[in-house]
Formats: C-alpha cells, structure tokens, sequence
C-alpha cells in the first residue's frame, strides 16, 4: 500500500500517525490506571502544551462562549428591522415610574410586545428544526399564540375576566378578517390576473372547527339570556366548563388528524390519496432550510422572551382601565381590536409573506390555523385556568359578541368554500374588519355598565 503512494514524505506521515495513534492509546490505557484528579492534571497539562498556560487556556474558552453569545444575539436580535420597537419595553417602565400616565404605558407597552412576539415565533421555528415533525408541530400548535395567552392570564389573575374573553375573540377576528384579508389582497395583486388555489379540504375542517366554537359559545350566551337555567347562576358555568373540556379533546384529536394523518396537511391530495408532486417540488426550497441557532440557544431564547413578554403584559394590563378613560377609548374596542394587534404581529407578517410567493396553503394555516387554536384551545384553556385560580371565566362572551362571531365565522366560510381567493376577496375581508372594528368602537358593554351601577349603588347611603 505504501508503494502506491506518490511519496516518501506522505509515507512517513501515515508511519507518523500509526505511532501517535498508538502513543494516544497507550496514554489512554494508562490513564485508566490513575484516579480522576491524575487525569484531570493529565489533561489540564496537555490544554497547558496547547495555549501555553492555563490562563490562555480559560482565556479561548470564555472568548468562544462570548463569540457564541455575540452571535445568537445577532442573529435574533439585530437581524430584524422591527426589533427596534424592543426599546419601547423599557421605556415603559421608566414612563411608568416617572409619570404613572396609564394611556402612555398602555400604548408604549403595546409597541414593545410586538417584535417579542415575533420573534418568540422565530425562536419557536428555530427549535422545531431539532424536534421532528410531530413534536415541531405541537410547538407551533401550543407556542403560536403564547401573547395571547400570557396577556389572559394576567388579565384573569386581576379579576378582569371580561378582558380576557374579548381580547381572545379580538384574536379570532382578527386573524379571520384582517390577516387573511390582507393575505389575499396582497397574493392577489402580486398575481394579478391569475387566481390563486389553496386546498379545500384543510379549509372545510377549519371551518367545522370554528362553527363548533361558535356553538360552545353560543349555547351559555343563549341559556343566559333565555333564563332557563336549572340553578340559577350556576348552570351557565357549569355548561362552560363542561363544553371547554370537549373543545380541548376535540383540539387534541384535531392535531392528531394533522400530524399523523397526512404527512403534510400544507400539501393537496390528488383523487387516490397521494399528496402531489409538483407541490413537494415546488416545497424542496423550504425543506432544505437550516436551522439559524442551536437547540439550547432556542430553549434559551424561548424562556429569555416568554419572561419579558410577561412583564410587560403585566404593565399592558394594568394599563387597560386607565387608558380607556384617560383617551376616552371603550375597553371593548381596546380589547377586541388593539390587544389582538400585538398577538397577531407574527401571523400577520408571515401570512403576507407566503400569500406572496403563491404559497396560499401555508396563508391559510397561519391565519385559519391561529383562529381555530385560539377558539378550540385558548378559550377553553382560560375556562379550565379559571377554574383552577377561582376566577369566574365562562363561555357567556354575551349576545353581541357572540353574534359577531357567528356571522364572521359564516362570512369566511363562504368565502373558502371555492378554494380559490383573489384581490377583491381580501379587500371585501379587510373592510369586513373595519366594519367590526367601528361597531365595538360605539358599543358599550354590559357587563362592565353593570359593574359600575353595581358600585355606585353599593356607594349611596341607606
């Protein structure tokens, strides 16, 4: 074999590496022989033979975990325009400590969830690259709207229950009418004069899913109103948390379907069940993506992000009821449309995104996919929370919000039965939203006119 070697000098490299090789398993077996600390100064006197002391040694090895550190930051941080809304977090606690101006914390905290959540998506995707299919898949179930849930639950450990339900029916408005609006407006014009396609059969089930919660929310609003409760004051809740169970085990046999049933639910399946081709073709693009930063630094950054989004969900909730009065803004119109802004930053952004490059599946998953979680999970989620934190949180969101839900729900149904969308579709979504956005902006809520007749009376004197 050495002759075949051009060389004498690879030849006394090979003859050079058998004899470090078995130096190297000759020390190895020696080692064996010494306790753990002869190792260790065995080791730490070949590291001293590398870097020329153990001084230098420590020295590269805080360098690389400052290089490591310095590039994670980069790339998560300053690799995105928005993230420069991040600076609007920490103005408001200093706002808040200075001016304690409620209409100004409100707002400067809701500019600085933004980009966390965005990125809390980001990081989300990141991880999920290391997770598989089936347990990526869960995450970017259970993780897609973790602000939304974070704000509830803050809202719901003040007793602002009221909050919590509109702000989550604020989400499912939202990304029904506004993100797949704008989803289909922007495809549209960036392909205009074609319509675009997007699978059917993903979208019937969606919209099954949706009228299902539409009628666990409709069924306590109607026993309320009604007055036809067995026990009165009791039954309504006891419905509510009962139906909140079922949507919970509907939603988990939902992502079992998903995940298990057909290998990509974003893919269409041709008449003999086999998902086609030209679409996994056009899909190689994405399948040969990598991931940007490690697993840990994705478990790092999801706790990073997840607790600063709750600090300042806390300051965003304390906010609400000062800043509805200091800007003159109904605490419906802050709940059902502004709250739902910072939650649905992510979503909105990547369904334009992939709306325009004709990957309408992938629109529809985001903006449908995110309704359906938040109606067939967060909401029941926050049902068993209450439960759980004795907090009164029922399915009762009232007549009015109830109705808005029913006739969103059925609009977008109708507009997905054909599995087409183009430019005039999104525009007609988008001015849908408008429309809901003005009348929460001249409604008056009940329940929280009751709470102040309630307080006022309980003020007067006997």
């Amino acid at each position: 074999m050495d002759q075949k070697l051009p060389g004498l000098g690879v030849k006394s490299q090979l003859q050079m590496g058998t004899v470090s090789e078995n130096s190297a398993l000759h020390e190895f077996e020696d080692e064996s022989l010494y306790s753990p600390g002869d190792v260790n100064q065995k080791m730490q006197a070949n590291h001293i033979a590398e870097y020329g002391s153990v001084s230098g040694f420590q020295a590269s090895g805080r360098n690389q975990w400052n290089m490591v550190i310095f590039r994670s930051i980069n790339t998560v941080i300053f690799s995105n325009k928005l993230n420069w809304l991040m600076l609007f977090g920490p103005l408001t606690i200093f706002v808040n400590l200075l001016t304690h101006h409620k209409g100004w914390v409100f707002f400067l905290s809701l500019l600085g969830i933004i980009p966390l959540a965005e990125r809390l998506g980001y990081a989300t995707e990141q991880l999920a690259f290391y997770t598989g299919p089936t347990v990526g898949g869960l995450l970017n179930a259970t993780l897609g709207n973790a602000t939304e849930l974070i704000i509830a639950i803050h809202a719901m450990k003040g007793g602002m229950t009221r909050i919590v339900q509109l702000s989550l029916l604020g989400s499912i408005l939202s990304n029904m009418l506004l993100v797949l609006g704008c989803a289909f407006f922007c495809g549209g014009l960036v392909f205009y004069g074609k319509e675009q396609t997007f699978n059917k059969a993903n979208a019937v089930v969606d919209s099954g899913l949706l009228l299902m919660a539409v009628m666990g929310l409709l069924f306590p609003a109607v026993l309320h109103y009604t007055h036809t409760e067995v026990h009165d004051g009791k039954s309504e809740m006891a419905l509510s948390r009962f139906s909140s169970c079922i949507m919970l085990v509907v939603y988990g046999a939902y992502l079992f379907f998903q995940l298990k049933r057909q290998r990509d639910p974003y893919v269409p399946l041709n008449e003999e069940g086999i998902q086609n081709g030209e679409s996994l073709a056009n899909d190689d693009d994405d399948d040969d993506e990598t991931p940007e930063i490690t697993q840990w630094e994705s478990v790092a950054w999801l706790t990073v992000l997840t607790a600063w989004i709750s600090i300042l969900s806390d300051y965003l909730v304390d906010a609400i009821e000062g800043a509805s009065h200091a800007l003159d803004i109904p605490i419906a119109f802050i709940g059902v449309i502004l709250l739902p802004i910072v939650g649905n930053a992510a979503e909105h952004a990547s369904a334009i995104m992939f709306a325009m490059k004709d990957k309408l599946d992938i629109s529809l998953g985001v903006a449908i996919g995110s309704s359906t979680q938040i109606s067939m999970f967060g909401i029941p989620f926050c049902v068993v929370m209450g439960w759980m934190m004795g907090q009164p949180m029922d399915l009762n969101f009232q007549l009015f919000e109830t109705a808005t839900l029913f006739i969103t729900v059925i609009v977008v149904a109708f507009f997905l039965q054909e599995g087409t969308s183009n430019y005039f579709k999104g525009l007609m979504l988008i001015l849908c939203y408008v429309i809901v956005a003005a009348s929460f902006f001249v409604h008056e809520d009940p329940t929280q006119q009751g709470e102040v007749k309630a307080i006022i009376n309980f003020e007067q004197p006997i």
